[in-house]
């Protein structure tokens, strides 16, 4: 059974973060990736599984020319550099395009490739800290909180820039013209806020941190100390799940109060966390195990893999020492399986080198210049 991108070659140029995660999320779904490393150290990740791998010297206009060759016969190109810096390599989409029109030239960045901060430096954090979206996390009277770089990177980033890729490769599939996606984490969090500013225009969300529905705010909707100092999240939203809820824990209803009634919300706070603080996380989880009140224990991302619903979908599994995520999202027409072998670098210059054409002598040439990196 093929995936749904077999047959698609993909050129990522190395980096880190939400563009070679781009990438592994198009491999998983059986594209053809193929890392163009930098020569030096590169600290295996698995964001590089099931891909291939050449190294290039871009400082060599040699080193251009083989991208530009590789691009013949490619899909995708994907970049995570600042604006300015493949154009200076040689390697931008003018440069790639010109060799074949059809490419998709797929660019991940921060601020975008436009703008004021385009060529400024920044991390996920400060991504998300001018969307809205990081001011909203945390505690009331603390400081914002990071999340990871879940939301701004990989959320904000990485899904968007593959979104994007998908698009345009229908279009260039109807039009015979290829594209270029600028992926602008910044967009991509901010799009993701739609939700919050349907809320406040509805007048149900406020600037004020712990104040909302979704922002722990509301004692259905929160995380509560367990007696071994783990916890359980509580996400009752619904009256019908609020009340299974209620069941379980043995809480008369009437006496507990309204679920929406602002002025009791504290006291309710204050008596979940006293019971939910009695008995340990794991046997709140057997209580609440199949019970239709949306109340889940909270796991570590080492505990999360023997957790049985992740089991039952595969979605964690130990590979050579490493935990690997599963392929998202699965698929009915082909197996979700994804290829563990993380991709060495320089591990298949000679391979690539030869499919595009180049004669022995040369790749040896290239090889003996540092111009390429082979490790067989």
């Amino acid at each position: 059974m093929t995936k749904p991108l077999s047959g698609i070659r993909i050129i990522e140029l190395a980096g880190i973060g939400p563009a070679p995660y781009a990438g592994q999320l198009l491999a998983d779904m059986g594209a053809e990736v193929i890392v163009v490393h930098r020569p030096g150290f590169v600290m295996p990740s698995i964001d590089g599984r099931g891909k291939a791998s050449i190294v290039v010297d871009l400082r060599k206009d040699e080193g251009a020319d083989i991208v530009r060759t590789l691009c013949k016969t490619a899909d995708v190109l994907i970049e995570g550099l600042r604006p300015g810096v493949a154009e200076r390599l040689g390697v931008g989409p003018n440069d790639c395009q010109g060799v074949n029109p059809k490419l998709i030239y797929g660019r991940m960045t921060g601020w975008g490739q436009t703008g004021p901060w385009a060529k400024t430096a920044g991390h996920d954090i400060n991504y998300i800290s001018i969307t809205g979206a990081l001011e909203a996390m945390g505690e009331k009277d603390s400081a914002p909180f990071p999340p990871l770089n879940l939301v701004g990177d990989y959320g904000g980033g990485s899904m968007f820039l593959v979104t994007g890729i998908l698009a345009a490769l229908l279009q260039a599939e109807r039009t015979g013209k290829g594209d270029i996606v600028d992926a602008a984490i910044i967009d991509g969090t901010s799009s993701m806020m739609g939700i919050v500013y349907t809320l406040h225009a509805l007048g149900q969300w406020r600037e004020d941190r712990q104040s909302n529905l979704l922002d722990g705010a509301m004692p259905y909707y929160r995380c509560y100390e367990t007696s071994d100092r783990k916890y359980m999240a509580v996400g009752c939203i619904e009256p019908q799940f609020f009340s299974i809820m209620l069941d379980v824990l043995e809480i008369d209803a009437e006496d507990f109060g309204a679920q929406n009634n602002p002025k009791l919300w504290q006291e309710q706070r204050q008596k979940l966390s006293a019971l939910f603080a009695t008995k340990t996380r794991d046997t709140w989880a057997a209580h609440f195990d199949g019970k239709d009140a949306c109340v889940t224990p909270v796991l570590t991302y080492l505990e999360a893999p023997q957790h049985p619903q992740n089991a039952a979908r595969g979605g964690l599994k130990e590979h050579q020492g490493r935990i690997h995520p599963g392929v998202a999202p699965q698929f009915g027409s082909s197996k979700n399986v994804p290829n563990h072998d993380i991709a060495i670098p320089g591990a298949d210059t000679r391979k690539l080198l030869t499919e595009a054409g180049l004669d022995v002598a040369v790749i040896e040439k290239l090889i003996a210049d540092k111009t390429v990196i082979a490790r067989d």
